[in-house]
């Protein structure tokens, strides 16, 4: 017999190997999906490498080829697709298998089921999972042997055995629900709910047609840090903390403080971007909101927030002053360097809160030397006094940009004549109280400078209120600046932003200096990671007690009212198709993620008796037959397919318009999704399924032998054993 072979486009040496210069033509269930229109289609991603799991899955390929599907069309179910869905399936699984083809192009399947289902019309990416899940549900309903459902009046268990109560749950069940997909897929578990009020017991025995099974996940995440100290001349510290998953930032605090001995309650939670406040945390935010990428910077304070009322603490930015052009006398202005934050007297003069912002950037502001003209020398240390003679420069702003503002050139702002001695602020030195010393706040005994000569300052001082703000300022004719008795919070919306000359900022602002910091031991750490996890660690994950959410409780039957219940899931019988999703997309109201764990999952020999809570479910082993991959992460993704030809006995590798043969070795990765295995003792020759057992009676009519005496003896053992569907 010859062979026909096709050349298909070969784009790398790694290609080459991996798909293969020649292809089969004529190969049963090897075939790919054809582009129409250029585009992308929804198939060649969702639809078609789920399609490809289940037109691998035999008892269900066997159905439609052998059209047994055509005698139990349900056209008249209220809750199908008047067969429309079977129909078109059973066109696609015939071309696909008729050996003619080596491509399809399921245009008309694509659309019987966004005629039914339009979420998965068009070209949008759509979760697999969802996707199998609704045909499923369609092939179900369309083939429905049940022509009318009976109303059932679902029962509690009350006390009587799992037994008699699983029977009766499987007997109801199929009353309503008969069909080849319930046959093919559908299990049973029990589901035990504890009220943790009156410890009323609910049992209930519940359906299944997949099991989806959680991915045990880390419970901590590392996050990095910098600790901005009260002590200005103290570099940040960049740290390495480890906090819960779902936790706040008081977890943050109490985990930096644990590394940093500053109590936890003394500090601030931030996140700078583009030399602003992007964020200031509240102690009973998520942690959520923090992303990888951010830049969290925790500010010291000396202060009780809830108790001190003497002082507030106010974010401070920095501004550089640019002239548009010189045909122009507006100035705009654009962010620079690192904000900050810090805690000052409610009461204050001008010249006092320009000395206290002043020696909280002495590390950076740099040290003249050299006696100047116009500008004298400028002395700024720890233990230097700084006489804030100057001009008024405290200005208003209402709501200007955030990174850029054009305003009038105040040149009063810039080059006012220093006052008089005798209006010289430095008399108000009970401004700040006696206090400021044990609060960690610059006085004139600790904040000691010497400005010398300058006609004007480095910097001046614009209020910004960006929206409603609880920051705020009233300023007289003193030269007092008092902030009001509303109630203060930290708003990031709100700052004091202080603007430099663009001389002064080059000569005296050292830019390396303020964006120095040093790196704790901590930074080095790094969390062992876990290689991988066994599927069975996920089945045990499902099966383990859990207690409701808040947002999902159950109703009491006896307390009259929801409850956060204990719940608890157990197997009682499976499918002969066990089709497992593993559950890689995490939502809650806090976060989103993908897992990207590796799960270890056996090819052959899974054995899933020693989760069966049934005594008599006998032994259930099963064989992987197909799995969907996703690639990608939260907002999309790409989605291929390993599949089993139940042919010729060979792994394939779906990728889209590509197929190629694949070895087992290559199936177990990250991206497996959804996984199919089939039970050992339903295999084609078993007899398992009526149409399994027609087609051994005519090979035996006609003498060609099917399977050995041998494997014939050990499947009657396993046909008269109670088989995992069975519900005993």
């Amino acid at each position: 017999m010859n062979t026909i072979y096709r050349f298909t486009k070969i784009v790398s040496i790694h290609d080459h190997l991996k798909i293969g210069l020649l292809e089969h033509l004529n190969r049963k269930g090897v075939v790919h999906i054809q582009h129409y229109k250029r585009q992308l289609s929804l198939f060649e991603g969702d639809y078609f490498a789920i399609f490809q799991c289940l037109s691998n899955t035999p008892p269900l390929t066997e159905y439609f080829l052998n059209d047994k599907y055509q005698e139990e069309l349900n056209f008249d179910n209220p809750l199908g697709m008047r067969g429309e869905i079977a129909k078109s399936y059973a066109e696609l699984i015939k071309q696909m298998w008729s050996g003619k083809f080596s491509y399809v192009t399921p245009r008309a399947f694509k659309t019987q089921v966004g005629r039914f289902a339009p979420q998965f019309s068009g070209y949008q990416q759509q979760d697999c999972q969802e996707l199998l899940a609704f045909l499923l549900d369609g092939l179900h309903e369309d083939l429905n042997r049940i022509r009318k459902k009976p109303y059932i009046q679902l029962k509690d268990a009350d006390g009587r055995p799992d037994k008699v109560v699983a029977e009766e749950a499987w007997e109801n069940h199929l009353k309503r629900n008969d069909s080849i997909i319930v046959d093919i897929f559908h299990g049973l578990f029990k589901s035990t709910l504890v009220c943790p009020e009156c410890a009323k017991i609910s049992v209930t025995f519940d359906p299944f047609c997949y099991l989806t099974l959680p991915l045990p996940m880390k419970k901590e995440r590392t996050l990095e840090v910098y600790l901005v100290r009260m002590d200005p001349l103290t570099k940040p510290m960049q740290y390495k903390v480890v906090v819960p998953k779902i936790g706040n930032i008081l977890d943050l605090c109490t985990a930096l403080s644990a590394l940093s001995g500053v109590p936890a309650d003394k500090m601030i939670v931030t996140d700078i971007y583009n030399h602003r406040f992007h964020r200031i945390f509240a102690m009973d935010e998520n942690l959520s909101s923090i992303m990888e990428r951010d830049d969290i910077y925790v500010f010291e304070i000396n202060i009780n927030r809830t108790e001190d009322t003497e002082h507030v603490i106010i974010p401070v930015c920095l501004r550089e002053k640019f002239r548009h052009s010189s045909y122009t006398h507006h100035t705009g202005s654009s962010l620079f360097g690192q904000p900050f934050l810090m805690a000052v007297p409610r009461n204050n003069t001008e010249d006092k809160l320009y000395n206290l912002l002043l020696l909280r950037m002495c590390r950076y502001v740099k040290i003249s030397t050299e006696t100047e003209e116009t500008e004298g020398s400028l002395h700024c240390c720890k233990d230097q006094n700084i006489n804030g003679n100057g001009p008024n420069g405290v200005h208003e702003e209402g709501s200007p940009s955030e990174m850029e503002t054009d305003e009038p050139d105040d040149e009063s702002s810039q080059d006012q004549e220093l006052p008089s001695e005798n209006e010289n602020s430095q008399s108000e030195d009970s401004v700040g109280g006696d206090n400021d010393s044990e609060n960690g706040l610059c006085t004139e005994e600790t904040c000691k400078g010497q400005l010398t000569g300058h006609k004007k300052r480095l910097f001046t001082f614009q209020f910004n209120n960006l929206g409603n703000t609880d920051v705020n300022y009233i300023k007289d004719d003193t030269r007092h600046i008092r902030f009001d008795d509303r109630q203060l919070r930290l708003d990031e919306r709100s700052f004091l932003a202080l603007d430099w000359d663009p001389d002064l900022k080059k000569r005296y602002f050292d830019e390396n200096a303020a964006e120095d910091f040093e790196k704790h031991e901590s930074v080095e750490y790094k969390p062992p990671k876990k290689p991988f996890v066994k599927l069975k660690d996920c089945i045990e994950l499902f099966t383990t007690k859990e207690k409701l959410g808040a947002e999902d409780p159950w109703y009491c039957p006896n307390c009259k009212e929801h409850q956060q219940a204990t719940k608890k899931l157990d197997l009682w019988s499976l499918p002969p198709v066990l089709v497992v999703h593993l559950k890689r997309f995490s939502y809650s109201r806090y976060m989103r993620d993908k897992l990207d764990t590796l799960v270890d999952f056996p090819i052959n020999d899974l054995d899933m008796s020693e989760f069966l809570i049934n005594p008599n479910a006998g032994p259930c082993r099963y064989n992987l037959i197909a799995v969907s991959n996703h690639y990608g992460g939260m907002g999309g993704g790409h989605y291929t397919a390993f599949a089993k030809n139940k042919d010729d006995g060979k792994w394939y590798y779906f990728d889209d318009s590509s197929v190629s043969t694949a070895s087992e070795d290559q199936i177990v990765s990250k991206a497996a999704y959804v996984l199919f295995y089939q039970r050992q003792d339903t295999f084609s020759g078993t007899g398992f399924f009526p149409l399994d057992r027609e087609t051994k009676g005519a090979s035996a009519a006609t003498g060609i032998p099917l399977e050995s005496d041998e494997d014939s003896n050990d499947n009657d053992n396993d046909i008269e054993n109670e088989n995992c569907m069975h519900t005993n």
